[in-house]
């Protein structure tokens, strides 16, 4: 059994490429190909442009793939969803599609829209959102540069946007965000009825998922005299209880904690300050709850 699997070719190959290492799997990109390497011999993968993944899973051509939930809606891709993924190309933050006209605009509303000509890469997304507001506007497909094409190209810009930086850039505000979107692992429905096939993805999720969990996550091992154990606990966040284990010293016990790594500057001065010694702060490649 070889599970087919679509990595997303573009803005996205790099940092999905190193959640996958932070994973446990360590993908190879070699040059122009199409055909990255894979340290898993039961995975052969694709790198295909996030635009296109739901419509090649959807037939089967891939078992799975990682690629937006925007585009799963624009393609109207009957697929499952496995994951809900939450990484993109500058961060950890989610994307959104937003209608944004130039900043001296009268528009303030997708009611305003009636009539206009609005430029996107999201076409059916757009005519959506448009048949919603019960608005009826001419979509012309934009193939890049989008935020240029106002005020004589185009009335408005359905566009995707981490920060909103662009568009400030380009002289422009948003008036409505039209569709949330974020990184979603999808899967064949077919592939999901094959027991291994399913276990590998499920396999494959679960890791994945848990490289986010760890994302600006550190964990801290100390060691903690008993005698001031309840104040170290005091200072000490932690996603769960701490771990604390014996030392063969019956005056000292073993913490271990796990922590977002911004904590970790502010509260090692205190664990010291309250008698932990031996502190070590290290990092984290995968929270499993």
């Amino acid at each position: 059994m070889t599970l087919k699997l679509g990595i997303p070719k573009g803005s996205l190959q790099e940092a999905t490429v190193d959640l996958f290492r932070r994973a446990g799997f360590k993908i190879t990109v070699s040059g122009r190909s199409y055909y990255p390497a894979i340290d898993d011999p039961g995975i052969e993968c694709l790198m295909i442009r996030a635009q296109e993944m739901a419509r090649y899973v959807e037939q089967g051509l891939l078992d799975c793939g990682l690629t937006g939930y925007d585009w799963v809606i624009e393609n109207d891709a009957k697929v499952d969803i496995i994951s809900d993924l939450v990484y993109s190309k500058t961060g950890s933050g989610k994307a959104r599609w937003v209608l944004a006209v130039p900043n001296d605009s009268p528009i303030k509303s997708a009611k305003d829209l009636q009539g206009k000509r609005i430029a996107t890469e999201a076409i059916n997304l757009t005519k959506r959102y448009l048949n919603q507001h019960g608005v009826q506007a001419l979509v012309e497909f934009s193939w890049g540069a989008t935020e240029v094409k106002p005020p004589y190209l185009a009335d408005a810009i359905v566009e995707i946007t981490e920060t909103g930086s662009s568009l400030r850039a380009n002289n422009m505000r948003i008036v409505e965000t039209v569709l949330e979107t974020n990184t979603k692992l999808i899967a064949y429905p077919p592939s999901m009825s094959d027991p291994e096939k399913a276990r590998k993805i499920h396999q494959i999720s679960m890791l994945l998922e848990g490289a986010i969990r760890g994302q600006d996550k550190v964990g801290l091992m100390m060691n903690a005299p008993r005698a001031r154990l309840d104040a170290i606990l005091a200072v000490v966040p932690s996603m769960h209880k701490p771990t604390i284990n014996a030392l063969t010293d019956e005056d000292w016990v073993a913490l271990m904690v796990v922590l977002e790594e911004k904590q970790a500057r502010e509260l090692i001065p205190d664990l010291s300050r309250n008698g932990a010694t031996a502190i070590v702060e290290f990092p984290l490649n995968k929270v499993i709850p």
